[in-house]
């Protein structure tokens, strides 16, 4: 019988993420409850950490803590910069993309079963 393949000098094409020892036995092994827990926390921190510092960045630009504060007494060319509208409302929206990233994160996990 002839092989129709013609043969070349190249390796076979591996797949990306090969499979784990239990999976190639034909075996489903359930994740630890450890491991979802541990991952379930992670997420709900992430989450946490994203709108409270989202928040933050929408509101603090507009306070004059801002501006009045200890750093920037020494710099007062930097002080200009950072009291300017248009790098407050470049913090103001980058705190928005933050709450958005967190909320995203939220609303799109699944467990991996």
């Amino acid at each position: 019988m002839i092989d129709p393949k013609p043969l070349s000098g190249a390796p076979p094409e591996l797949p990306e993420n090969p499979p784990s020892a239990e999976h190639r036995a034909g075996l489903l092994v359930p994740p630890n409850p450890i491991e979802i827990w541990m991952h379930r926390i992670s997420v709900f921190l992430f989450v946490l950490i994203s709108a409270v510092a989202g928040v933050l960045l929408i509101i603090l630009p507009w306070t004059p803590e801002w501006t009045d504060n200890y750093l920037l007494l020494s710099f007062p060319s930097l002080r200009t910069i950072v009291s300017n509208g248009f790098f407050r409302g470049i913090c103001s929206g980058l705190g928005l993309l933050d709450i958005w990233i967190g909320f995203w994160e939220a609303l799109h996990y699944h467990e991996h079963h």
